[in-house]
């Protein structure tokens, strides 16, 4: 479906993306997750055709990016993180312009904008000025723009943040149900929401790929993370001895505490946790010594997250949002699908 190789955005001396390839599928709700300022925003841009690129090719659906824009963009729906609104436009008004710069004309064009906003669920705000709307429903009017051309692709750049949490909640929802007819990326740095929305995870640190895959598959590839945690009242030396008996036990770390008690993070072998914290349990009750907590740690995305991004954190907060704000107020317009002189005589009639 789309087909990114060898990708690479540099500004200056600065590298945004740096030699990115992955190939996305048909029918699946992909996770493009990284820390801030990792390079995910600018391969949207170049991947939607808003932002050109240094090196690589982006093909969707066989048809490339840059060299066959309009057959390219006609397959794609993309809602920056900034949605490109007219606040003085009307929801239906907004979506008719769009619509139209899309293409779409007459019966066609009133079928599908009656369509986007049951998607959207906008019925009720549909004439009131965008302006005096709530930004989750802009949100929502951003994303009816994207759906507006029935695209294969829906690409979404930050689509909660800002958002309340019951928002939040609303636009995920809405997110599962567009993953049922289309195929969709979402741009993210919040670990829940990609676990909770997303069947595969791309994660880039520093403009790279780092890992692709699965979320749960992901997590089984750090199951040596998982370790116990348990505070005891026993001596470090009688610790040492309990703990050397214990096959599943790769090694542990002490520390006392102020009660005369010792705390103990436990590294262990991948397998069953729920045994081992009770062999540890029954071991040191056997001993006759009290463990006044116990603890088991399994891995998560959250430690695959940091495992992989903690030594590819980008050098500055720099590049990606501050360049790339710049450059898109030229490149991205609601009515992308045009040609610039029809934008800029848009923006005259709107004047």
């Amino acid at each position: 479906m789309i087909t990114v190789e060898h990708l690479t955005k540099r500004y200056g001396e600065f590298t945004a993306v740096n030699d990115l390839s992955f190939e996305i599928e048909e029918g699946h709700v992909y996770g493009f997750l990284g820390p801030n300022g990792a390079g995910k925003s600018t391969t949207m841009n170049i991947m939607t055709g808003c932002l050109s690129a240094t090196e690589g090719r982006v093909s969707v659906d066989g048809y490339n990016i840059f060299e066959e824009p309009d057959k390219a963009k006609r397959l794609l729906g993309y809602l920056p993180e900034q949605p490109p609104l007219y606040m003085n436009e009307t929801p239906l008004e907004y979506l008719k312009f769009v619509g139209e710069a899309k293409g779409l004309r007459r019966q066609e064009l009133t079928r599908q904008i009656e369509t986007v906003i049951l998607q959207a669920r906008l019925e009720g705000v549909e004439n009131r000025l965008i302006s005096k709307l709530s930004k989750g429903y802009r949100q929502r009017v951003g994303i009816a723009q994207a759906l507006l051309g029935n695209p294969k692709i829906i690409i979404l750049d930050e689509p909660t943040v800002g958002l309340d949490p019951i928002q939040i909640i609303e636009i995920r929802d809405l997110i599962k149900q567009l993953g049922q007819e289309h195929t969709v990326i979402l741009s993210s740095h919040i670990l829940s929401e990609v676990q909770a929305i997303c069947e595969k995870v791309l994660i880039i640190a520093k403009g790279k790929l780092v890992a692709f895959d699965k979320p749960e598959n992901l997590e089984k590839l750090f199951m040596a993370s998982q370790g116990v945690s348990f505070v005891a009242e026993a001596k470090k030396d009688e610790i040492d001895e309990i703990l050397k008996e214990m096959d599943a036990v790769s090694g542990w770390q002490m520390k006392a505490l102020e009660n005369g008690s010792t705390r103990v993070d436990v590294q262990i072998e991948p397998g069953n946790v729920s045994d081992i914290c009770r062999n540890i349990f029954f071991a040191f009750a056997g001993r006759k010594k009290a463990l006044l907590e116990l603890t088991s740690k399994k891995a998560n995305l959250e430690d695959v997250f940091i495992e992989l991004t903690e030594s590819n954190e980008p050098e500055a907060e720099r590049g990606e949002s501050n360049v790339t704000e710049a450059e898109m107020k030229e490149s991205y317009t609601p009515e992308a699908a045009v040609k610039k002189g029809d934008s800029e005589e848009r923006e005259v009639e709107k004047e």
